[in-house]
This record gives structure tokens, C-alpha cells and sequence, in this order.
């Protein structure tokens, strides 16, 4: 790190931005901060000035953000947490006893797996803030790619070479019907690739890891597949699939503890297919004592679901 390529910022440089990002307003903003909008603006010239670019666009009724200007909030929120977390007691943080850490995940991990750890977590470290966000895979990346994020759980197939990952486990694809679906009563209790052919699907985004997956096998063995609904989460196919709107593949994981009601899943074959799920890092940044003793908790999760799979 060379010190004259270091930006001359001020925290509370970021807090301008922060609180003017989320107010849209110089006005507003300024009262939030208890300063004047001269003032305010001064400040804004001044990083602008200092940095190069433009980091709000400005007219008469409103103040918009740009795309830089996103991105140094992005930073400055986590800047600007690293040294709340320092500033309260640096000899508290490497006991593990206050804190902040911040975890990137899928909605169906931090639905069905994620309470029972973060209790766990809390019950010794009480003190300690979890926050949670939830996401698809490309925005698991960029929080952890940015430093928003200490780690991220979810796929790690196609990772950008910027970041690390550590295989958790291998989830199978089920398919999940109505029970009142011909799958309910079939023979063998086998769903193939093939019987999809005709069904109408529900699938999250074309550009998530499961919907690459899955046009991929159907290409490879010369299927067209019907993709009728498409949501943002995971969590919400299941309930399209209770109501009757038509059938999806998830993985094992999406799937909640038996009994199912409204709904039958059957672990997809010919082909079987599986998605890779692991631990997400920016290589080089440093994890508090309080994010690694998380980490431990996800590892010992994921092997007690690979043993009893």
C-alpha cells in the first residue's frame, strides 16, 4: 500500500454520503446530520473533487445517486462499520465479545438452517449483531466481493476468480410436484429429465446457478424445457408448486423437514444432478474471531447434513 494513493476521506465524508443516499435529499440529509445544506454540499464537492467522479446527479426537487456514487456507499458502509466495531472496544473484539459480523446467503439456507446456528451462536455471544442477507448467487458475490459481507454460503460453481470458496456439500435436484400430480403415483417413484418435457415449470431467474444447471442437462440430451413461471427466491417455488401452478427442480436443500403437505418430491434421476454449495471469501480480508467461529458453525452444520444424507 502506497500512502499517496490513498483518497484524503473522512469518515464523516461517508456518513454524508451514506445518510444522502438514503434521504435523496440535501435537505433532509442535513437535518439527519445536524449541519447546514451548504455545508452538506461543500462536503459533497469536496469527495467528488477528491476522488474524480460524480457522486450525485442534482436538480431543483431531487437528488439522485450514480453509479459511482453506489459504490463508494457500498464501501462506506462497511469502512464505517469496521471502525464502529473498533472504536468500541478493541480489546473486546478478539475476545469475541462484541461485535458485528455480517453473513451473504441463499433465502432457503437462511430460512431453514441459519436460526438454528445463529441461537447457537448468540447463546455465547450474546453481544454480538448477526445481520443477514439474503440473495441470489450474483449478489452473494458482490456483498463478499465488495466487503459488505465477512462470507457468503451458497453456490460455488462458476466463482469469480477474485474470490475463494470451500465446498460444504453436494445437494441433490428434486423434483417437487402437487400431490395430486401423475408423479404422485408413479411407478418406481422415479422423476426423469425427460418427464419434464411436457410439464410447466417454475424456476427462479435464467441467470442463477440452478436455471444454467438445468438448461444445460436439457440441451445436452436434446430437451425442450417449458419455464412458465419465474421468481426471485427459492423459497417462493414451493409455494407456487402447493398451489398448483406447476412443478419445479430445488435442491435438497430448499426442501423443509417432513412431513411435506401439499407437495411430493422426488430426487431427480437419469440424469442426477447436483449443485455444489460452500463457503464464500475475499481472499486477503481479515475475518474477526467472531466471523470465524460462524464459519465453524456453517462446517459443522454442513457435515451433519452430509452424514445424515
Amino acid at each position: 500500500m502506497r500512502p499517496f494513493d490513498i483518497p484524503d476521506i473522512r469518515a464523516r465524508e461517508l456518513l454524508t454520503v451514506i445518510a444522502l443516499s438514503e434521504y435523496g435529499s440535501f435537505v433532509a440529509a442535513a437535518a439527519y446530520l445536524k449541519t447546514s445544506q451548504p455545508a452538506l454540499t461543500r462536503t459533497v464537492k469536496r469527495l467528488e473533487r477528491v476522488l474524480g467522479v460524480t457522486l450525485f446527479f442534482r436538480n431543483t426537487r431531487r437528488v439522485e445517486i450514480t453509479a459511482a456514487g453506489r459504490e463508494l456507499v457500498t464501501a462506506a458502509e462497511r469502512i464505517l462499520g469496521d471502525l464502529e466495531v473498533t472504536a468500541r472496544g478493541l480489546s473486546e473484539v478478539p475476545k469475541e465479545q462484541r461485535g458485528r459480523i455480517t453473513i451473504s446467503t441463499h433465502s432457503a439456507f437462511a430460512g431453514n438452517e441459519l436460526p438454528q446456528l445463529v441461537r447457537k451462536f448468540r447463546e455465547s455471544r450474546p453481544a454480538i449483531e448477526v445481520r443477514i442477507r439474503e440473495g441470489r448467487q450474483t449478489e452473494i458475490v458482490e456483498d463478499v466481493r465488495s466487503g459488505l459481507s465477512d462470507f457468503g454460503i451458497g453456490p460455488i460453481d462458476s466463482l469469480p476468480d477474485t474470490l475463494s470458496s470451500e465446498l460444504l456439500l453436494r445437494e441433490p435436484l428434486y423434483a417437487v410436484y402437487p400431490t395430486t400430480h401423475p408423479f404422485a403415483t408413479k411407478k418406481k417413484g422415479k422423476v426423469r429429465l425427460d418427464d419434464l418435457r411436457e410439464e410447466i415449470l417454475i424456476s427462479g431467474p435464467v441467470d442463477t446457478m440452478l436455471r444454467r444447471l438445468m438448461d444445460g442437462a436439457a440441451s445436452n440430451a436434446g430437451i425442450s424445457l417449458r419455464y412458465g413461471v419465474t421468481v426471485e427466491r427459492l423459497m417462493s417455488i414451493l409455494g407456487h408448486v402447493r398451489a398448483g401452478v406447476g412443478i419445479a427442480v430445488v435442491p435438497e436443500g430448499v426442501l423443509p423437514p417432513k412431513p411435506w403437505k401439499e407437495f411430493e418430491a422426488t430426487a431427480l434421476s437419469e440424469p442426477a444432478l447436483t449443485l455444489s454449495f460452500g463457503l464464500i471469501t475475499l481472499p486477503g480480508r481479515y475475518l474477526t474471531p467472531a466471523a470465524s467461529s460462524m464459519m465453524a458453525l456453517v462446517r459443522e452444520r454442513a457435515r451433519a447434513l452430509a452424514h445424515a444424507s
